[in-house]
């Protein structure tokens, strides 16, 4: 897709290598722009870079220069070669080589590159390394305009990102300096096309240059702080070494720990450390000269071997499993994809070493891609290969995994596994509580169906009262005795940003089960029901040491002085009911700013979506979450949403769901113990459509507004208000998008509807229809189930919809568009129809007139109001509603609020 017109299209040489390379590449052919040339490094071991390789399959022209230049001079070949491209602009990415400066300073636009440290800090190779060396709390990238210095060019553009405690090269580079520096990049490349790309002169104050960061023995004779930087900004390249038991051992996955001084483990003397270290069972504990502790998660060998710190004194004491016919057949399979990456090697051995035969790390990303191919139940980790680099040793860890015997696995999971999506997904399905899936009381459960075609799932556990009871007392006792009250804000955080990796881990998974519970359309479920549940958790993560109170000045009683403040405090034990639209996302919403504030939680998934909750649970206790903070607890509402309600022990309840059932338990807390509550309730969200707006974005939108996640979205818009000289434009144009739409199994990627979540709510939109045609609106299409198997219902538009009707007061939760005139010019009167509601959730407008937008804006009695827009929902923006659409917020910093106290101290010194 070209974003630019064509005078501002560049002619381009990309003049770099990698992966990086590749990415600015392919973003700058989308653009549009021509690109003239790659120059490239030679091919490897007979394989190609992957920018060479990529534009090779474009028809680019590629070129290999092994250089450049020749005794600091340009090598005319060369140098003529690339003059006759008549780039216009060079573009470095990512260069390896020294490029002359008559090639340089060719192009009428010049040369850019990227840099990525904050310039003119870290000029020269290994910047991202000695940015971590140096415990620089502000990280980035830099583009900047090629000259003769050592990346001392002119600055065109910066951005900067914050260094979070235990970031390494790579955790830093894929989460910030590579997908920001390519968007960045290109951005450069934009501001020279369109004439407005500055040119600012690099303080000379300030400047530091470091040269390549080689692999070098650790300094012991520095504080904790430092020994942790210097680890972690050799992680994993080129890494961090020190003599232990006469041999060097490289450190990896290093975190600064408050706890390791009291540590119990088995010590392990380190030459030259103010104090032995303690090998533990989270890793090995390492001092500095300042008392202060770090912890090492990994270790290397010289020989390549790597071994969790935790297994140093045990590390060879593993027994060989005999393999199955099955597993022998893997084997050989694996065998094959091992000579097809060690082409150098006649034959794979069972001693054969996979780095020392030549791979390297992409090669491992590449092995860990072809194991997931061949079989999806051995998920593996990058780590997995640099700890078990021979070829047996590979295998016994991937035949281990596939057994679910994992050394490390303590948790016990009764899984149903289904062979689904083209993967293995495995599915918990009984009650966790305290740490453990367990069996509901007296072995009680029910089924779980597929609304695709209303088969059983599965069986799951259902709760009990006396369920509730032991689940609520383990999350006291965690809140008030166990570890997740004494650990400090930054190492929640930290909890809280593995359990999103973890998340990100399986999203496919995820998103599998998600589809196949929900009926959500899998690629909506892989981006929104599974990708904003990982946002939500990484966000709150963040927010994790920044919850603060305040000073407030007193009338002072002289001659007295005070102090007073004010501390944000964790409330203690919440319960958590969860609606069935987005299952995992309305878990994300609420219990990551819960557990953010320090709280912990009792979860009552909906009855019949309860599958990626219990998922959940699963890797909340595998990112290392203490007992008893998290429990998940399928059953009914009924008897577990109102026990939770009911229970003196619990004083938070945050609720999603239906006004009536939210009254209910607003009675409930209220009588128990005056439990806080916060409520996310029903909807019924007016979209006003005057005849101003860009027809083809309201026509997109509005399908959207209403059809997103087929209709079972809290804030879709309940009804559509458009002025009457669009009207039967807008119809017009609605109706024929409604027939592009295909209904079909949700698994399938060209799927746009799947099926109603469940049958009962089948019936609901069968019956909300039906009122509709009797009370006299007009059924312009849909309005009746779908004849196939499962729960699916036909996208529905009703006109001529008056206010008084049923359809225009009730919420119909589902694919249903309730379309009703105004007069042209009637602002006002539009704006009363549109808040004659007793529902407060969402709303919308579209026009071009910013001035009408801003006025609607301020009218609509409404939580969220979307101008020219809809459904645009972001983890940082508070959500909730007015009137009977409840009150408090979920996500963005208010929802810390729901789930905080303040306490006032007052001191007089």
């Amino acid at each position: 897709m070209c974003f630019l017109s064509e005078s501002l299209l560049q002619k381009i040489a990309v003049i770099g290598q990698s992966v990086f390379g590749l990415e600015v590449y392919k973003e700058l052919r989308k653009e549009g722009h021509t690109i003239v040339g790659v120059f490239t490094i030679p091919d490897k071991d007979g394989k190609a870079d992957p920018l060479g390789a990529e534009a090779e399959k474009d028809g680019v022209n590629v070129f290999k220069f092994p250089r450049w230049r020749l005794k600091g001079k340009g090598i005319p070949e060369v140098v003529k070669v690339y003059k006759a491209t008549g780039a216009e602009l060079n573009v470095m990415p990512f260069c390896s080589q020294f490029i002359p400066m008559e090639v340089i300073d060719h192009p009428a636009h010049g040369s850019i590159i990227y840099h990525p440290s904050l310039l003119p800090r870290h000029r020269g190779a290994s910047a991202i390394n000695w940015t971590l060396i140096h415990g620089d709390k502000k990280g980035g990238f830099t583009v900047f305009w090629a000259d003769d210095g050592l990346d001392t060019g002119p600055i065109l553009l910066q951005r900067e990102c914050d260094v979070e405690p235990d970031d390494t090269v790579n955790t830093i580079y894929k989460r910030f300096l590579f997908p920001e520096g390519v968007k960045g990049t290109v951005d450069a490349v934009r501001l020279i096309a369109a004439g407005n790309s500055p040119k600012i002169v690099q303080p000379e104050e300030g400047a530091t240059y470091e040269g390549i960061q080689k692999k070098d023995n650790i300094d012991w004779n520095q504080s904790a702080q430092a020994l942790h930087n210097w680890i972690r900004g050799n992680d994993k390249v080129p890494g961090a070494w020190a003599e232990v038991d006469g041999q060097k051992v490289t450190f990896y996955g290093s975190s600064l720990v408050d706890s390791g001084a009291t540590a119990i483990g088995q010590p392990l003397e380190i030459p030259g450390a103010s104090q032995p270290g303690l090998v533990t069972k989270a890793g090995l504990v390492l001092f500095g000269n300042d008392g202060k502790t770090l912890l090492v998660k990994n270790l290397q060998f010289e020989d390549g071997k790597m071994i969790t710190a935790a297994r140093y004194f045990s590390s060879g004491s593993n027994a060989s499993v005999e393999l199955t016919e099955e597993e022998k057949a893997f084997a050989e399979q694996m065998r094959g994809v091992w000579k097809s990456i060690l082409t150098n090697v006649d034959a794979i051995e069972d001693s054969t070493d996979f780095f020392k035969s030549g791979a390297a790390s992409m090669d491992v990303v590449r092995l860990v891609e072809e194991v997931k191919l061949r079989a999806s139940g051995c998920q593996l980790q990058n780590e997995d290969v640099y700890m078990n680099t021979t070829f047996q040793d590979f295998i016994q860890m991937c035949v281990r995994k596939l057994r679910g015997e994992d050394d490390e696995e303590e948790l016990v999971v009764d899984y149903v596994e289904k062979n689904i999506n083209n993967m293995t997904i495995r599915m918990p399905h009984q009650l966790f509580i305290n740490g453990e899936f367990v069996d509901a009381e007296g072995g009680k459960t029910y089924k779980t169906i597929n609304p695709t075609d209303g088969t059983a799932i599965c069986d799951v556990s259902l709760a009990q009262a006396s369920d509730v009871d032991r689940a609520v007392a383990a999350a006291k006792e965690a809140f008030e005795e166990g570890e997740w009250g004494k650990i400090n804000p930054r190492d929640r955080g930290r909890l809280l940003y593995k359990l999103a990796d973890l998340m990100e881990e399986h999203q496919e998974e995820l998103a599998t089960i998600e589809s196949m519970d929900s009926g959500a359309v899998y690629t909506l479920a892989l981006k929104t029901h599974v990708g904003m549940s990982i946002q939500t958790f990484r966000y709150f993560a963040g927010w994790c040491d920044k919850i603060q109170g305040c000073t407030i000045p007193i009338n002072q009683a002289r001659p007295n002085r005070n102090l007073t403040f004010t501390k944000k405090e964790p409330i203690g034990v919440c319960a958590i009911v969860i609606p069935w639209n987005y299952p995992l996302m309305m878990l994300a919403w609420k219990t990551a700013a819960c557990l953010a504030a320090g709280n912990t939680v009792v979860l009552k998934p909906a009855q019949v979506t309860p599958l990626t909750a219990v998922k959940f649970a699963e890797l909340a206790a595998r990112a290392g979450f203490p007992k008893g903070v998290i429990n998940i607890l399928p059953g009914s509402g009924t008897l577990v949403g109102q026990r939770l309600s009911d229970h003196p022990d619990v004083r938070k309840l945050g609720f999603t769901g239906s006004t009536e059932i939210g009254k209910h338990i607003m009675k409930s807390c209220a009588i128990s113990n005056v439990k806080k509550v916060s409520l996310e309730l029903g909807g019924k969200s007016p979209l006003i459509i005057f005849s101003d707006c860009d027809m083809d974005k309201a026509v997109r939108m509005g399908m959207s507004a209403v059809f997103f996640n087929k209709g079972e979205n809290c804030i879709a818009a309940g009804r559509l208000f458009v002025e009457e000289n669009i009207h039967d434009q807008y119809v017009k144009r609605v109706v024929e998008e409604v027939k592009k739409l295909k209904i079909g199994d949700p698994l399938d990627r060209s799927t746009d509807h799947g099926p109603q979540n469940h049958k009962a709510h089948l019936d609901k939109l069968v019956e909300y229809c039906q009122t509709g045609v009797r009370e006299g609106a007009t059924l312009v299409c849909g309005g009746k189930q779908v004849a196939r198997p499962g729960f699916f219902f036909e996208p529905t538009i009703f006109t001529d919809v008056q206010d008084h009707m049923f359809i225009a007061i009730e919420e119909s939760f589902g694919p249903v568009m309730i379309l009703s005139k105004f007069k042209s010019g009637d602002v006002d009167e539009v704006l009363r129809r549109a808040n004659a509601t007793e529902y407060g959730l969402a709303s919308g407008v579209f026009t071009r007139d910013i001035s009408k937008a801003l006025y609607v804006s301020e009218k609509l009695n409404a939580g969220t109001v979307f101008v020219n827009t809809y459904n645009k929902t972001d983890v940082a923006a508070p959500f909730g509603g007015f009137k009977q659409s409840g009150f408090g917020k979920d996500l963005g910093q208010e929802a810390l609020n729901e789930y905080l106290k303040t306490k006032a101290v007052t001191i007089e010194y």
